[in-house]
């Protein structure tokens, strides 16, 4: 098991690792121990000396001029927990909350909360168990950060909401502590607060959806080549040369990765005479279209890896100085901005995939039988889930809109200016799902069409995954039930599947 030391400079490889639902072993170094003591013992120091300090002793939000007693400080923790977890809507996949809870921990260790260790080590202990809360995924504006997500996932630490274990089995959590050995805590001053300040559950859900682009980058080149070599098309738009011209990093990694695709083609070999001048731009513009959308991924990994190493408390606390400053760490639009722009990267992909699969399926553009069915009328052949790609992409289009053009003032227009991050994270991973069968009907489409030209071997990639696919897929000889194939190869897509077969083949492919 990977050892992830908390409170340190995250390894991106990690990060990676834990988006893709890799459980790590938490660790708490010496130094994160110290910072969090530090930071715990500048609050109490505060508190001694009675001064108001928001979060601390006053009340929350619009609330913030409202002065809490003493006595009271631990109960204003309790209920800002209980009053704040009011999200709705399905729960977040399991690997989004284990990776939210994981970024939690890793902002408290940062030094910069005010916690007591105690909170730090029985979240540890709750990660470590792999039961985790349910967390409605609705209901969260991105500033003062994720609060109604963020207050479901810390719940339990009050003993109250649910659990569910790994298996998926739901409990109240008080009895699922109990059967832990784990005991509720009763919060100090400040602490529920330093458990809802931040977007890791935003960050969480990008992060996740970051996962899923790496790989549906790699995966888009491979279908694009793929539907190269089915096409009969030029390879020459790839050249080195053309992408020096214009060196925007994508755009070169992209026909760097189609080059590798299509190396030792006979396809090629066999066109070398060939009339055709030039291929459609979904075939030909690859390096720029994929490349634009691979620049817009790199933007996106590195605003999530930056955020790592962040801490999103208000106040945040200086233990050096002895003192507090409220300010506005928590708010998400670092991460709405990315977020936005890398599904605006998605909805590109699913674009061009899809007209490369209407290509295909077009006789008077590909010179192929309609629809790529040996006897066009008596079948439909491939004409449906061209018509899906089509659905989808236009869906994406939807979803591409961006959430963070949006506010909406909250908490009595003390919270004016909110981020909208999570309506952008959400959206991101719904729109890679959507490409993720898009991508599917361009492989099951090329696939088809490579039958009608298979004594050819396509370039070394290309060829790999077309392989790979026929081992689970057989060729379409007339109309069959089509939709569990499809599934399939979906899933051969998001697993990785095709792209890493391709890789074998061909060599490293690089995502952004």
């Amino acid at each position: 098991m990977a050892t992830w030391i908390l409170g340190e400079k995250p390894d991106p490889a990690l990060l990676l690792a834990a988006a893709r639902g890799r459980i790590l072993d938490l660790r708490l170094g010496r130094e994160a121990a110290a910072r969090v003591r530090a930071a715990r013992r500048t609050v109490e120091a505060i508190l001694g000396t009675g001064r108001p300090v928001y979060g601390v002793n006053t009340g929350f939000g619009a609330l913030a001029r409202e002065r809490i007693g003493a006595a009271d400080l631990g109960h204003l923790q309790r209920n800002l927990l209980l009053s704040h977890a009011t999200g709705t809507g399905p729960d977040l996949a399991p690997e989004e909350k284990r990776l939210a809870l994981l970024l939690r921990i890793q902002s408290l260790c940062r030094g910069h909360s005010g916690v007591r260790l105690e909170v730090v080590r029985w979240l540890l202990r709750l990660y470590a168990s792999g039961w985790l809360p349910r967390v409605p995924e609705q209901g969260s504006v991105g500033a003062c950060g994720d609060l109604a997500p963020l207050a479901h996932l810390a719940l339990p630490i009050l003993g109250e909401g649910t659990l569910i274990s790994p298996e998926g089995k739901e409990m109240p959590a008080r009895r699922a502590l109990r059967r832990l050995g784990l005991e509720p805590l009763d919060l100090e001053a400040k602490e529920g607060l330093a458990l809802i300040n931040g977007v890791q559950v935003s960050h969480a859900v990008g992060l996740c959806a970051w996962a899923r682009m790496r790989n549906l980058s790699i995966s888009a080149d491979v279908a694009g080549a793929l539907s190269v070599e089915a096409l009969l098309g030029s390879h020459r738009p790839f050249d080195a040369r053309v992408a020096r011209t214009r060196p925007h990093r994508g755009a070169v990694l992209t026909a760097a990765n189609l080059r590798r695709l299509l190396r030792r083609s006979e396809v090629a070999r066999s066109h070398r005479d060939c009339d055709r001048v030039q291929d459609p731009y979904s075939f030909r513009c690859m390096p720029q279209v994929h490349g634009a959308a691979k620049d817009a991924l790199a933007v996106l990994e590195t605003a999530l890896l930056r955020e790592a190493e962040g801490a999103t408390d208000n106040p945040l606390v200086f233990p050096d100085r002895g003192d507090t400053v409220s300010a506005g760490n928590f708010h998400g639009q670092p991460l709405a901005l990315p977020l936005d722009y890398a599904a605006l990267a998605v909805t590109s992909w699913g674009n061009i995939s899809e007209r490369r699969t209407a290509t295909l399926i077009h006789p008077a553009m590909s010179g192929l039988p309609a629809f790529l069915t040996p006897e066009p009328g008596l079948n439909s052949g491939l004409m449906i889930p061209q018509v899906v790609a089509a659905s989808l992409a236009s869906e994406n289009k939807g979803l591409a809109h961006p959430a963070s053009a949006d506010t909406i003032p909250t908490s009595a227009d003390q919270e004016d200016h909110v981020s909208m991050a999570m309506g952008a994270a959400r959206k991101l991973r719904r729109a890679a799902g959507n490409l993720e069968r898009i991508l599917a009907v361009e492989f099951l489409t090329a696939a088809q069409a490579r039958e009608f030209a298979r004594d050819l071997r396509a370039g070394a990639g290309a060829q790999a995954a077309w392989e790979c696919l026929r081992e689970q897929v057989p060729p379409l000889q007339g109309d069959r039930f089509l939709e569990p194939e499809l599934a399939t190869v979906t899933e051969l897509v998001r697993g990785g599947v095709l792209a890493a077969a391709a890789e074998a083949a061909a060599g490293p492919l690089r995502a952004c």
